[in-house]
């Protein structure tokens, strides 16, 4: 298989970003994450914010997020945190259908590295594309992000078991699937292998 995109899932703070930008590099892809809202708020008229919200709904998890200013880590394809059961109401007509419309353009376009939103369940038919989850173990996660970040290890936790349960809400609620291993061709665990080793396995199997 000739690998011309490389979609990248991550959880909260296993550091699939990174993962993703080193790949991007090393097999000299573009990076698209940020990318896929500024495409999708052009075509839709709107700020990416309004995207970014149909994707991450508002609330009380978004204001406490906001507040302790660690919005820089949170999934677009998760949510934030809180122990309060997290409100998930739909993304505005629309915006889920261009979204997934952006990330195929953009797969077309082959050498591209695309980090979150959904992108391998939403190209999971889509040849030649190699399908990475990025993650770790919650207490390992919780216990980097409240390092990172400078936030009590309680509230750390919070944000990890939030994070989770609003990614796989999100991942039903734009592509109606219960995410298994199988979903991917390569998983792998940043706290037993670390970041940029993990990249090295990615890059080694979009090589081959």
């Amino acid at each position: 298989m000739t690998t011309s995109v490389v979609c990248i899932s991550r959880t909260l703070a296993a550091g699939g970003e990174e993962v993703g930008r080193i790949v991007a590099q090393s097999l000299g892809f573009q990076y698209a994450d940020e990318e896929i809202l500024d495409q999708t708020a052009e075509r839709a008229g709107v700020s990416r914010e309004a995207v970014a919200k149909a994707e991450r709904p508002p609330g009380l998890v978004a204001r406490i997020v906001e507040g302790l200013a660690i919005t820089s880590v949170v999934p677009t394809e998760s949510g934030a945190w809180s122990g309060m059961p997290l409100s998930v109401s739909p993304a505005p007509a629309g915006y889920d259908e261009l979204i997934q419309d952006v990330i195929r353009e953009r797969a077309q376009q082959g050498s591209v590295v695309i980090v979150a939103h959904g992108g391998s369940a939403c190209l999971r038919n889509t040849p030649n594309v190699l399908r990475v989850l990025v993650t770790a173990p919650a207490a390992a996660r919780a216990d980097r992000l409240s390092r990172s970040r400078g936030i009590t290890p309680a509230e750390a936790k919070k944000a990890v078991d939030a994070s989770d349960r609003q990614r796989k809400q999100y991942l039903d609620r734009f592509y109606h699937v219960e995410e298994q291993p199988t979903d991917y061709d390569l998983v792998v665990n940043t706290d037993v292998i670390g970041i940029e080793r993990s990249a090295e396995i990615v890059v080694r199997a979009a090589a081959h």
